[in-house]
């Protein structure tokens, strides 16, 4: 903290930690703050925080609309992978830190800063996920992180700080876990559900409504895929942030896409994440149903183990990689057929894919029929299984004659 930092662009979400953090580089540093918040789908939580940033001190504040971006540029290409962390998580966090932190890195060079500031803990992966990006766009940055220099220990410093120094924040000791919104999806995490045996309360969610209380009726959608991205929801085409949206409305209200899970941190520790992400597994589901009938066997199988390996890469932080960049670019060579139309059955927390069709498809009806032999004669099978086996037999004959037998 004693390195002279000339301007500092700080990403803002008006939040306990970064409405703490401004006021604290205010009095730390001595020097401008740029309040750089990036709208990626938080909707009516960035209501007022123009205001609010000035009032807690910031010189500047550049508000971003990223929504169209986001979805496009980050949810859009990891939708077209499959990608998801250890076989629950849709990696609702981890897409939104990339345009953040590329943002701030915009900003700083339009505002002649030469620091950027994140609010991310020393234990969690947003940390990582940030200063990799920053790293990436631009090495010459100095980057601080105020949760490994400062003297708070925890949340409940940060609010006597906050009281202290007369700054609202959203966050009480009656209500403690934190969240994090954008279109992807809302994550909470901490305070209460660190034990992994409280069951989250049902006042907590906002994007969906419990299972039970969805309704008894099933609703049936249909999605269009275009070369892996869905372009239109029951025929209407609409831009990607404004689709995403739209799932997620229809998702919510039949209490799809909420998850409760115990995932493993990159820096080495487990936490308790509890998600909601409506859309995002309504066209999870969806694209793996289209993919199933437009995408050759050996190209989904290649593809498919190396779908963790690439959500790690996204997990961990490692968006702007090269090895990120050069699976992309396999990824989207395979989609260039992942086009059609998909129906689904929304009833109670299921998605239930019921139908798909494509131009693009390799089904064939009578291939796959019993009946008829003009196009494949089953007695090919006979020489099919016969090479097939050649090894299994030879390793068998192998071991009879080490026995002796």
């Amino acid at each position: 903290m004693t390195e002279k930092i000339k301007k500092i662009v700080l990403a803002y979400s008006g939040g306990l930690d970064t409405s703490v953090i401004l006021t604290w580089l205010k009095e730390t540093y001595d020097c401008p703050v740029v309040a750089y918040v990036a709208d990626v789908g938080q909707g009516q939580e960035l209501d007022g925080i123009r205001e609010k940033a000035l009032k807690t001190g910031a010189d500047e504040i550049v508000i971003d609309d990223l929504k169209e971006e986001f979805v496009r540029d980050f949810v859009w290409p990891a939708l077209r992978a499959n990608a998801i962390y250890e076989s629950t998580y849709l990696l609702g966090t981890s897409l939104a830190r990339p345009p953040i932190a590329r943002g701030q890195v915009e900003t700083a060079k339009r505002a002649g800063a030469d620091a950027v500031c994140h609010g991310s803990t020393g234990k969690g992966n947003d940390q990582v996920r940030f200063e990799l990006a920053f790293m990436r766009l631009n090495p010459d940055l100095k980057i601080i992180a105020p949760w490994r220099i400062w003297p708070f220990k925890g949340r409940e410093d940060l609010m006597n700080y906050a009281a202290s120094r007369k700054i609202p924040v959203p966050v009480s000791k009656d209500k403690p876990y934190s969240s994090d919104r954008n279109l992807l999806h809302i994550s909470f995490e901490g305070g209460i559900l660190e034990d992994t045996w409280n069951e989250p309360p049902e006042d907590m969610f906002l994007l969906s409504v419990s299972p039970e209380k969805a309704p008894d009726k099933p609703e049936y959608i249909e999605i269009e895929f275009r070369k892996g991205d869905p372009v239109s929801v029951n025929g209407e085409s609409m831009p990607p942030h404004q689709l995403l949206a739209h799932l997620n409305e229809l998702g919510g209200r039949n209490g799809i896409g909420r998850v409760d899970m115990v995932e493993n941190r990159y820096v080495g520790m487990k936490s308790r994440g509890v998600y909601e992400t409506p859309g995002g597994t309504i066209l999870r589901v969806a694209h793996i149903a289209m993919e199933s009938i437009t995408l050759d066997r050996e190209v989904m199988h290649i593809r498919d183990s190396l779908v963790p390996r690439y959500t790690e890469m996204v997990y961990y932080g490692f968006w702007f990689s090269p090895e990120r960049e050069m699976l992309q670019v396999m990824i989207d060579e395979s989609q260039k057929n992942v086009s059609g139309f998909v129906k689904l059955k929304l009833y109670k927390g299921n998605c239930i894919v019921v139908g798909r069709k494509s131009e693009s498809s390799l089904y064939d009806a009578s291939l796959a029929s019993f009946e008829g032999e003009d196009i494949y004669n089953q007695k090919d099978s006979e020489g099919f299984i016969r090479l097939s086996g050649l090894r299994l037999k030879m390793a068998r004959l192998l071991e009879k004659r080490k026995a002796g037998i």
